[in-house]
């Protein structure tokens, strides 16, 4: 899962900021323990200390070590019975002092030789939600509130699904592709009809899920992300164009892009370009994308490239939305 450095260093913080407040906590802990029983603090001490200063001793002196590590079982054992007892009269269980990372599996480093550990990939997914939600209102957009009510249930001039009926297979779709994704059928999306219709809502209801399962997903308007293409291309800004190059980057390479309102931006040919090295690329790193356009498939063909045009109608699986405005509908009813 190719999460971008903004919430890998987040989600890392987060780790770290907890193992430090643990260890604050434990280290408040022994501190008590030993003022109200000294003798814990004796036991600690030399739990701590005697198998150091054995093993160096061992090695000075170039002996085996084995008959050393065994006295020191046996003491140390008489000391942790002890140090269980005391505790136990204090109120604590046995094993209040001992340090035990939250998460066993990789010791709160996150990571387990190469591998993200589980730990971390859920605050990663966690930190993809909170910067997806810069852009969409998480807090209301998901497939539990998602409603059919604003679509028709009768005929469609020149449909032979209903808006409802057509809607109805459009949100199964959606909610099948993201909580199956990196699994589902048709990868990538072509999210088209008229403004209104609610292709904003479901990309944001696939986004969240998608993010909340662990996956990295870049949500982002064709406006702007052709906006840092350029910048990354043309910028004499040296930090300027370091942030932009970071953000194509994002665009290339997380698990799922969503790309809203193509169309929306001024087409000229470097966009034209822009948007078949995303499209191209992606495609051939196998990785999945959701376009949403007012545009249809051959409006597409008028507006874009060829190879575009292709790539999209050869990949992409369609989902037409038709339909009354929703906006409207509702503007109506204030």
């Amino acid at each position: 899962m190719a999460y971008d450095s903004v919430v890998l260093r987040r989600a890392s913080r987060r780790l770290e900021e907890a193992r430090k407040a643990r260890q604050r906590d434990q280290d408040e802990l022994r501190r008590r323990l030993f003022s109200q029983c000294p003798e814990l603090s004796d036991i600690d001490r030399q739990l701590r200390g005697a198998i150091l200063d054995i093993l160096s001793s061992s090695l000075r002196r170039g002996s085996d070590p084995g008959p050393a590590l065994q006295v020191i079982r046996d003491r140390n054992m008489d000391l942790q019975v002890r140090q269980a007892q005391l505790l136990q009269e204090l109120g604590y269980s046995a094993d209040a002092l001992d340090e035990v990372p939250a998460c066993k599996t990789c010791g709160d480093s996150g990571w387990v030789g190469v591998k993200m550990c589980s730990c971390l990939q859920a605050l990663c997914a966690q930190e993809q939600v909170k910067e997806l939600s810069k852009l969409l209102d998480l807090g209301e957009q998901s497939f539990d509130v998602f409603s059919l009510d604003w679509y028709s249930p009768l005929p469609w001039s020149g449909e032979a699904l209903s808006p409802k009926e057509n809607m109805e297979f459009i949100y199964d779709f959606c909610l099948n592709y993201a909580q199956k994704f990196g699994k589902f059928l048709f990868p990538n999306l072509f999210l088209t009809g008229d403004p209104g219709l609610g292709k904003t809502f479901l990309s944001a209801c696939i986004a969240r899920t998608v993010a909340e399962n662990g996956f990295s997903v870049v949500y982002d308007t064709a406006v702007n992300l052709f906006a840092r293409f350029e910048e990354q291309k043309f910028s004499r800004d040296a930090q300027e164009g370091q942030e932009a190059r970071d953000e194509t980057r994002r665009y290339l390479n997380c698990d799922l892009l969503i790309l809203d309102d193509l169309g929306s931006e001024l087409t000229t040919p470097f966009v034209q370009s822009a948007l078949y090295t995303l499209v191209n690329t992606r495609l051939t790193q196998n990785r999945a994308t959701i376009i949403s356009t007012n545009l249809s498939m051959d409006g597409m063909r008028a507006r874009y490239n060829g190879q575009t045009a292709s790539r999209l109608e050869g990949e992409y699986r369609v989902l037409r939305f038709y339909g009354e405005d929703i906006r409207l509908q509702r503007k109506s009813k204030l």
